[in-house]
């Protein structure tokens, strides 16, 4: 007699991370940033240039490597050239770079903020509007005037997406996620989900983040959330030290892998999404122990938390994972902050710590980040700055 439910039965297939593709303060590529891990190297911080303000600096790149035609670079804003150029690693690094065949077929999904601004510009408007006896006037002028054509398609999120179409030829279905930390859980969680029930076979995920901008500096800053002076802990002290990076994996099923003769790096076992209602006291370290709790938290389970450094949302995770008692490595202490791009870097440290079978040290005058070397099985938490919730478990493949 014919099974009449075979149809509906949910497939759920493993999922691999066959690629990495990141670029941060610490150097760019897997190798570096194992280094710098591995060795206990102090952080890279620029606490000068954007005074008071505490950034991580994007390391010296030669974008002609990942993006040869110049006239792309220059209609790029820098967030779109670090997330085009991390890209570029990531298919390297899975070994279908210039693959038209699978490339065709690879999905995209990427998390990604509302594009820059010309500050320069939006400044001297500002200046001048203040002595202005005709504000209207001179606004409608100097928008005419000042604002150059490239800067509109600068502000549209989706144009990363298409950058990197045009430049490594990713053609598949093409998805983009805006809402800060929670885009980049979002975008890896659909990504997951689809390979695993059988709806795709590869994808393309990540974000990019320019923390270099005096805008950005000054929007989180009106909300008290940047850190000043000098880089302290993240679970040490509130404060926001924004970091410069690209973060992109390739995910893909085990089945269309291993038919292309490649190996995992790491095995992306889940990915959860959630929001607590803040207004509740309790709910966000609530939910960051629910999230723990469906993960998994079985002897040789570690964390790498996304903590962005924003007070109240570190404290509450600050609470959870102490209760947790597993060994903690923040993203924070070592690239600064990424916003978009932070939990998708969460998951590239994870794959890379799984596949050496080690935990790299922690840092210095963090109080939750002990000694440990739990390295079978990662969960990568997320808490937003000021809302969304996330968490993704990576393992050994």
């Amino acid at each position: 007699m014919p099974d009449v439910n075979a149809g509906r039965r949910r497939i759920h297939r493993d999922v691999w991370i066959t690629g990495i593709g990141l670029v941060s303060s610490l150097g760019e590529g897997l190798d570096a940033h194992w280094d710098a891990l591995a060795s206990g190297a102090a952080p890279v911080t620029d606490a000068t240039t954007y005074a008071p303000y505490v950034v991580h600096p994007l390391v010296k790149v030669n974008f002609d490597t990942q993006i040869p035609k110049k006239g792309d670079q220059r209609q790029m804003e820098p967030w779109q050239r670090i997330g085009t150029y991390a890209a570029g690693l990531a298919l390297d690094s899975a070994g279908i770079a210039k693959n038209t065949e699978i490339l065709s077929k690879t999905d995209m999904i990427v998390a990604a903020g509302g594009g820059e601004r010309d500050f320069a510009v939006d400044a001297a408007i500002l200046n001048d509007l203040a002595t202005s006896n005709d504000a209207g006037r001179l606004l409608n002028e100097r928008l005419l005037s000042d604002l150059r054509p490239t800067l509109s398609l600068a502000q549209l999120s989706n144009l990363l997406a298409g950058n990197i179409s045009i430049v490594h030829g990713v053609t598949g279905s093409s998805r983009t996620f805006m809402g800060e930390e929670s885009a980049g859980v979002d975008a890896t969680r659909v990504a997951y989900s689809r390979i695993a029930a059988g709806q795709s076979e590869i994808a393309l995920v990540g974000g990019a983040y320019n923390a270099e901008r005096e805008d950005t500096l000054l929007l989180n800053d009106l909300d008290d959330f940047c850190l000043k002076g000098e880089l302290k802990p993240v679970f040490a002290a509130p404060g926001i030290a924004s970091g410069s990076m690209g973060a992109f994996l390739v995910l893909e099923s085990p089945e269309h892998a291993t038919a292309r003769g490649a190996k995992p790096i790491a095995k992306l076992s889940g990915v959860w999404s959630e929001r607590a209602k803040r207004a509740v006291e309790g709910a966000v370290a609530e939910k960051v122990a629910a999230l723990l709790s469906t993960a998994g938290t079985p002897a040789g389970t570690a964390v790498i938390s996304g903590a962005t450094g924003a007070h109240d949302a570190t404290e509450a995770e600050r609470g959870a994972l102490a209760a947790s008692g597993l060994p903690v490595r923040a993203v924070a202490n070592r690239l600064g902050h990424g916003f978009e791009a932070q939990f998708i870097a969460g998951l590239a440290l994870a794959a890379l710590a799984v596949s050496k079978g080690a935990l790299f040290p922690p840092s210095a005058g963090d109080p939750l980040e002990q000694a440990g070397d739990a390295a079978e099985r990662i969960v990568v938490t997320q808490v937003g700055h000021w809302r969304g919730e996330g968490a993704g478990l990576v393992e050994k493949a």
